[in-house]
């Protein structure tokens, strides 16, 4: 079981990890031992997340996001499976802790008097400059 907050908690039946092989250096060892992980977690079928912290952990996952509603992390940053397995699931607790934070509402501003006003003189210069770049009268 993940402890997410005090409230909400992962059980192990959604959680399944995969051991895989690691890319990069680690010697002959890499090429013996399967130490990097990747842990799918079932978010839409998840009877412990509300519908509104699936819909914005869907837009915080981006590409790990499967089209079957799973959350697919892979770690392989240390050399030890148990560190690596760790690792994945602090960052899927993390991930949903940043889910469970509400965004705040945008409270639509108006430009003050001041702002319109030196927009519209900034626009009068600008037309005043543009004015002078008319043709040459020969006549004068």
């Amino acid at each position: 079981m993940l402890e997410i907050n005090d409230r909400i908690s992962i059980e192990d039946w959604e959680m399944t990890e995969q051991f895989i092989r690691a890319s990069g250096p680690g010697g002959q060892n890499v090429n013996k031992v399967s130490t990097a992980v990747e842990l799918r977690f079932e978010a839409e079928r998840s009877p412990n997340l509300p519908p509104a912290v699936k819909t914005r952990l869907r837009k915080l996952a981006g590409r790990r996001w499967t089209k079957e509603g799973a959350v697919v992390l892979q770690v392989d940053e240390t050399r030890s499976q148990a560190r690596n397995r760790e690792i994945a699931r602090e960052r899927l607790a993390e991930l949903i802790r940043k889910a469970l934070e509400k965004p705040k509402r945008r409270i639509p501003t108006r430009p003050t008097l001041g702002s319109k006003r030196r927009r519209l003189e900034g626009k009068k210069q600008r037309g005043e400059v543009k004015a002078l770049r008319g043709k040459v009268d020969p006549s004068s």
